[in-house]
C-alpha cells in the first residue's frame, strides 16, 4: 500500500457512483500521486476493467488502494465523521475546508450528488467557485483541485 501521504486515516477520495472511466482512470492517478485512497461507491457506468480506465490511469493502477463499496447506505455506514461533499451547490469554497484529511466526497459527472446528501449533509457542502454561468468542471479536475489543496494544507508530507 502507498498510502504515505497522511497519519491515521489518510486522504481518501470518495467517488459516488462515477461514469466516465477516462475520470475515474485519471482520479487513481491523482490518489496514486497523493497516497490517497480511492473509494468507488454504488454502481459504476463502467468495469473496473475498461479499457479507456486502465489507459486514463496508466500503469498507476497498480499503486492506487481502490476499494468499491456496493451501495450508498454501506458507504454511510462507515462514512467518516471528516466527511465533506463537493458540490455546485456548496455554500462554502473549498478552502474553507478545516480538516487536511477530511475525507472528499464527489458525485456523478451527469448528476452530481444524490438528493439525500443535499439533505443530511448541508452544513458540509463545498463548492469550487467559478462564473456565473458555469455548471461545472470536469470531475478529475475537481478532484486534482480539492485533493492538492488539502495536501497543501498539511505541508505535503510524505509528498516529495
Amino acid at each position: 500500500m502507498y498510502n504515505v501521504y497522511l497519519k491515521g486515516a489518510g486522504l481518501r477520495i470518495i467517488l459516488i457512483e462515477p461514469e466516465i472511466p477516462q475520470n475515474t482512470g485519471n482520479i487513481g492517478r491523482i490518489a496514486s500521486a497523493l497516497g490517497a485512497e480511492l473509494w468507488l461507491v454504488g454502481r459504476l457506468g463502467f468495469s473496473m476493467t475498461d479499457k479507456y480506465m486502465k489507459r486514463a490511469g496508466m500503469d498507476y493502477w497498480e499503486k492506487v488502494n481502490v476499494r468499491h463499496i456496493h451501495t450508498l447506505n454501506e458507504y454511510y455506514g462507515i462514512m467518516s465523521p471528516n466527511s465533506v461533499f463537493i458540490s455546485v451547490r456548496g455554500t462554502m469554497p473549498y478552502t474553507c475546508i478545516e480538516n487536511s484529511d477530511a475525507d472528499i466526497v464527489f458525485g456523478n459527472e451527469s448528476s452530481g450528488l444524490p438528493p439525500c446528501i443535499y439533505e443530511n449533509c448541508h452544513s458540509k457542502l463545498y463548492r469550487i467557485p467559478m462564473v456565473p454561468g458555469i455548471r461545472s468542471i470536469n470531475l478529475s479536475s475537481s478532484v486534482a483541485a480539492v485533493a492538492y489543496h488539502l495536501a497543501s494544507k498539511s505541508g505535503f508530507i510524505g509528498l516529495c
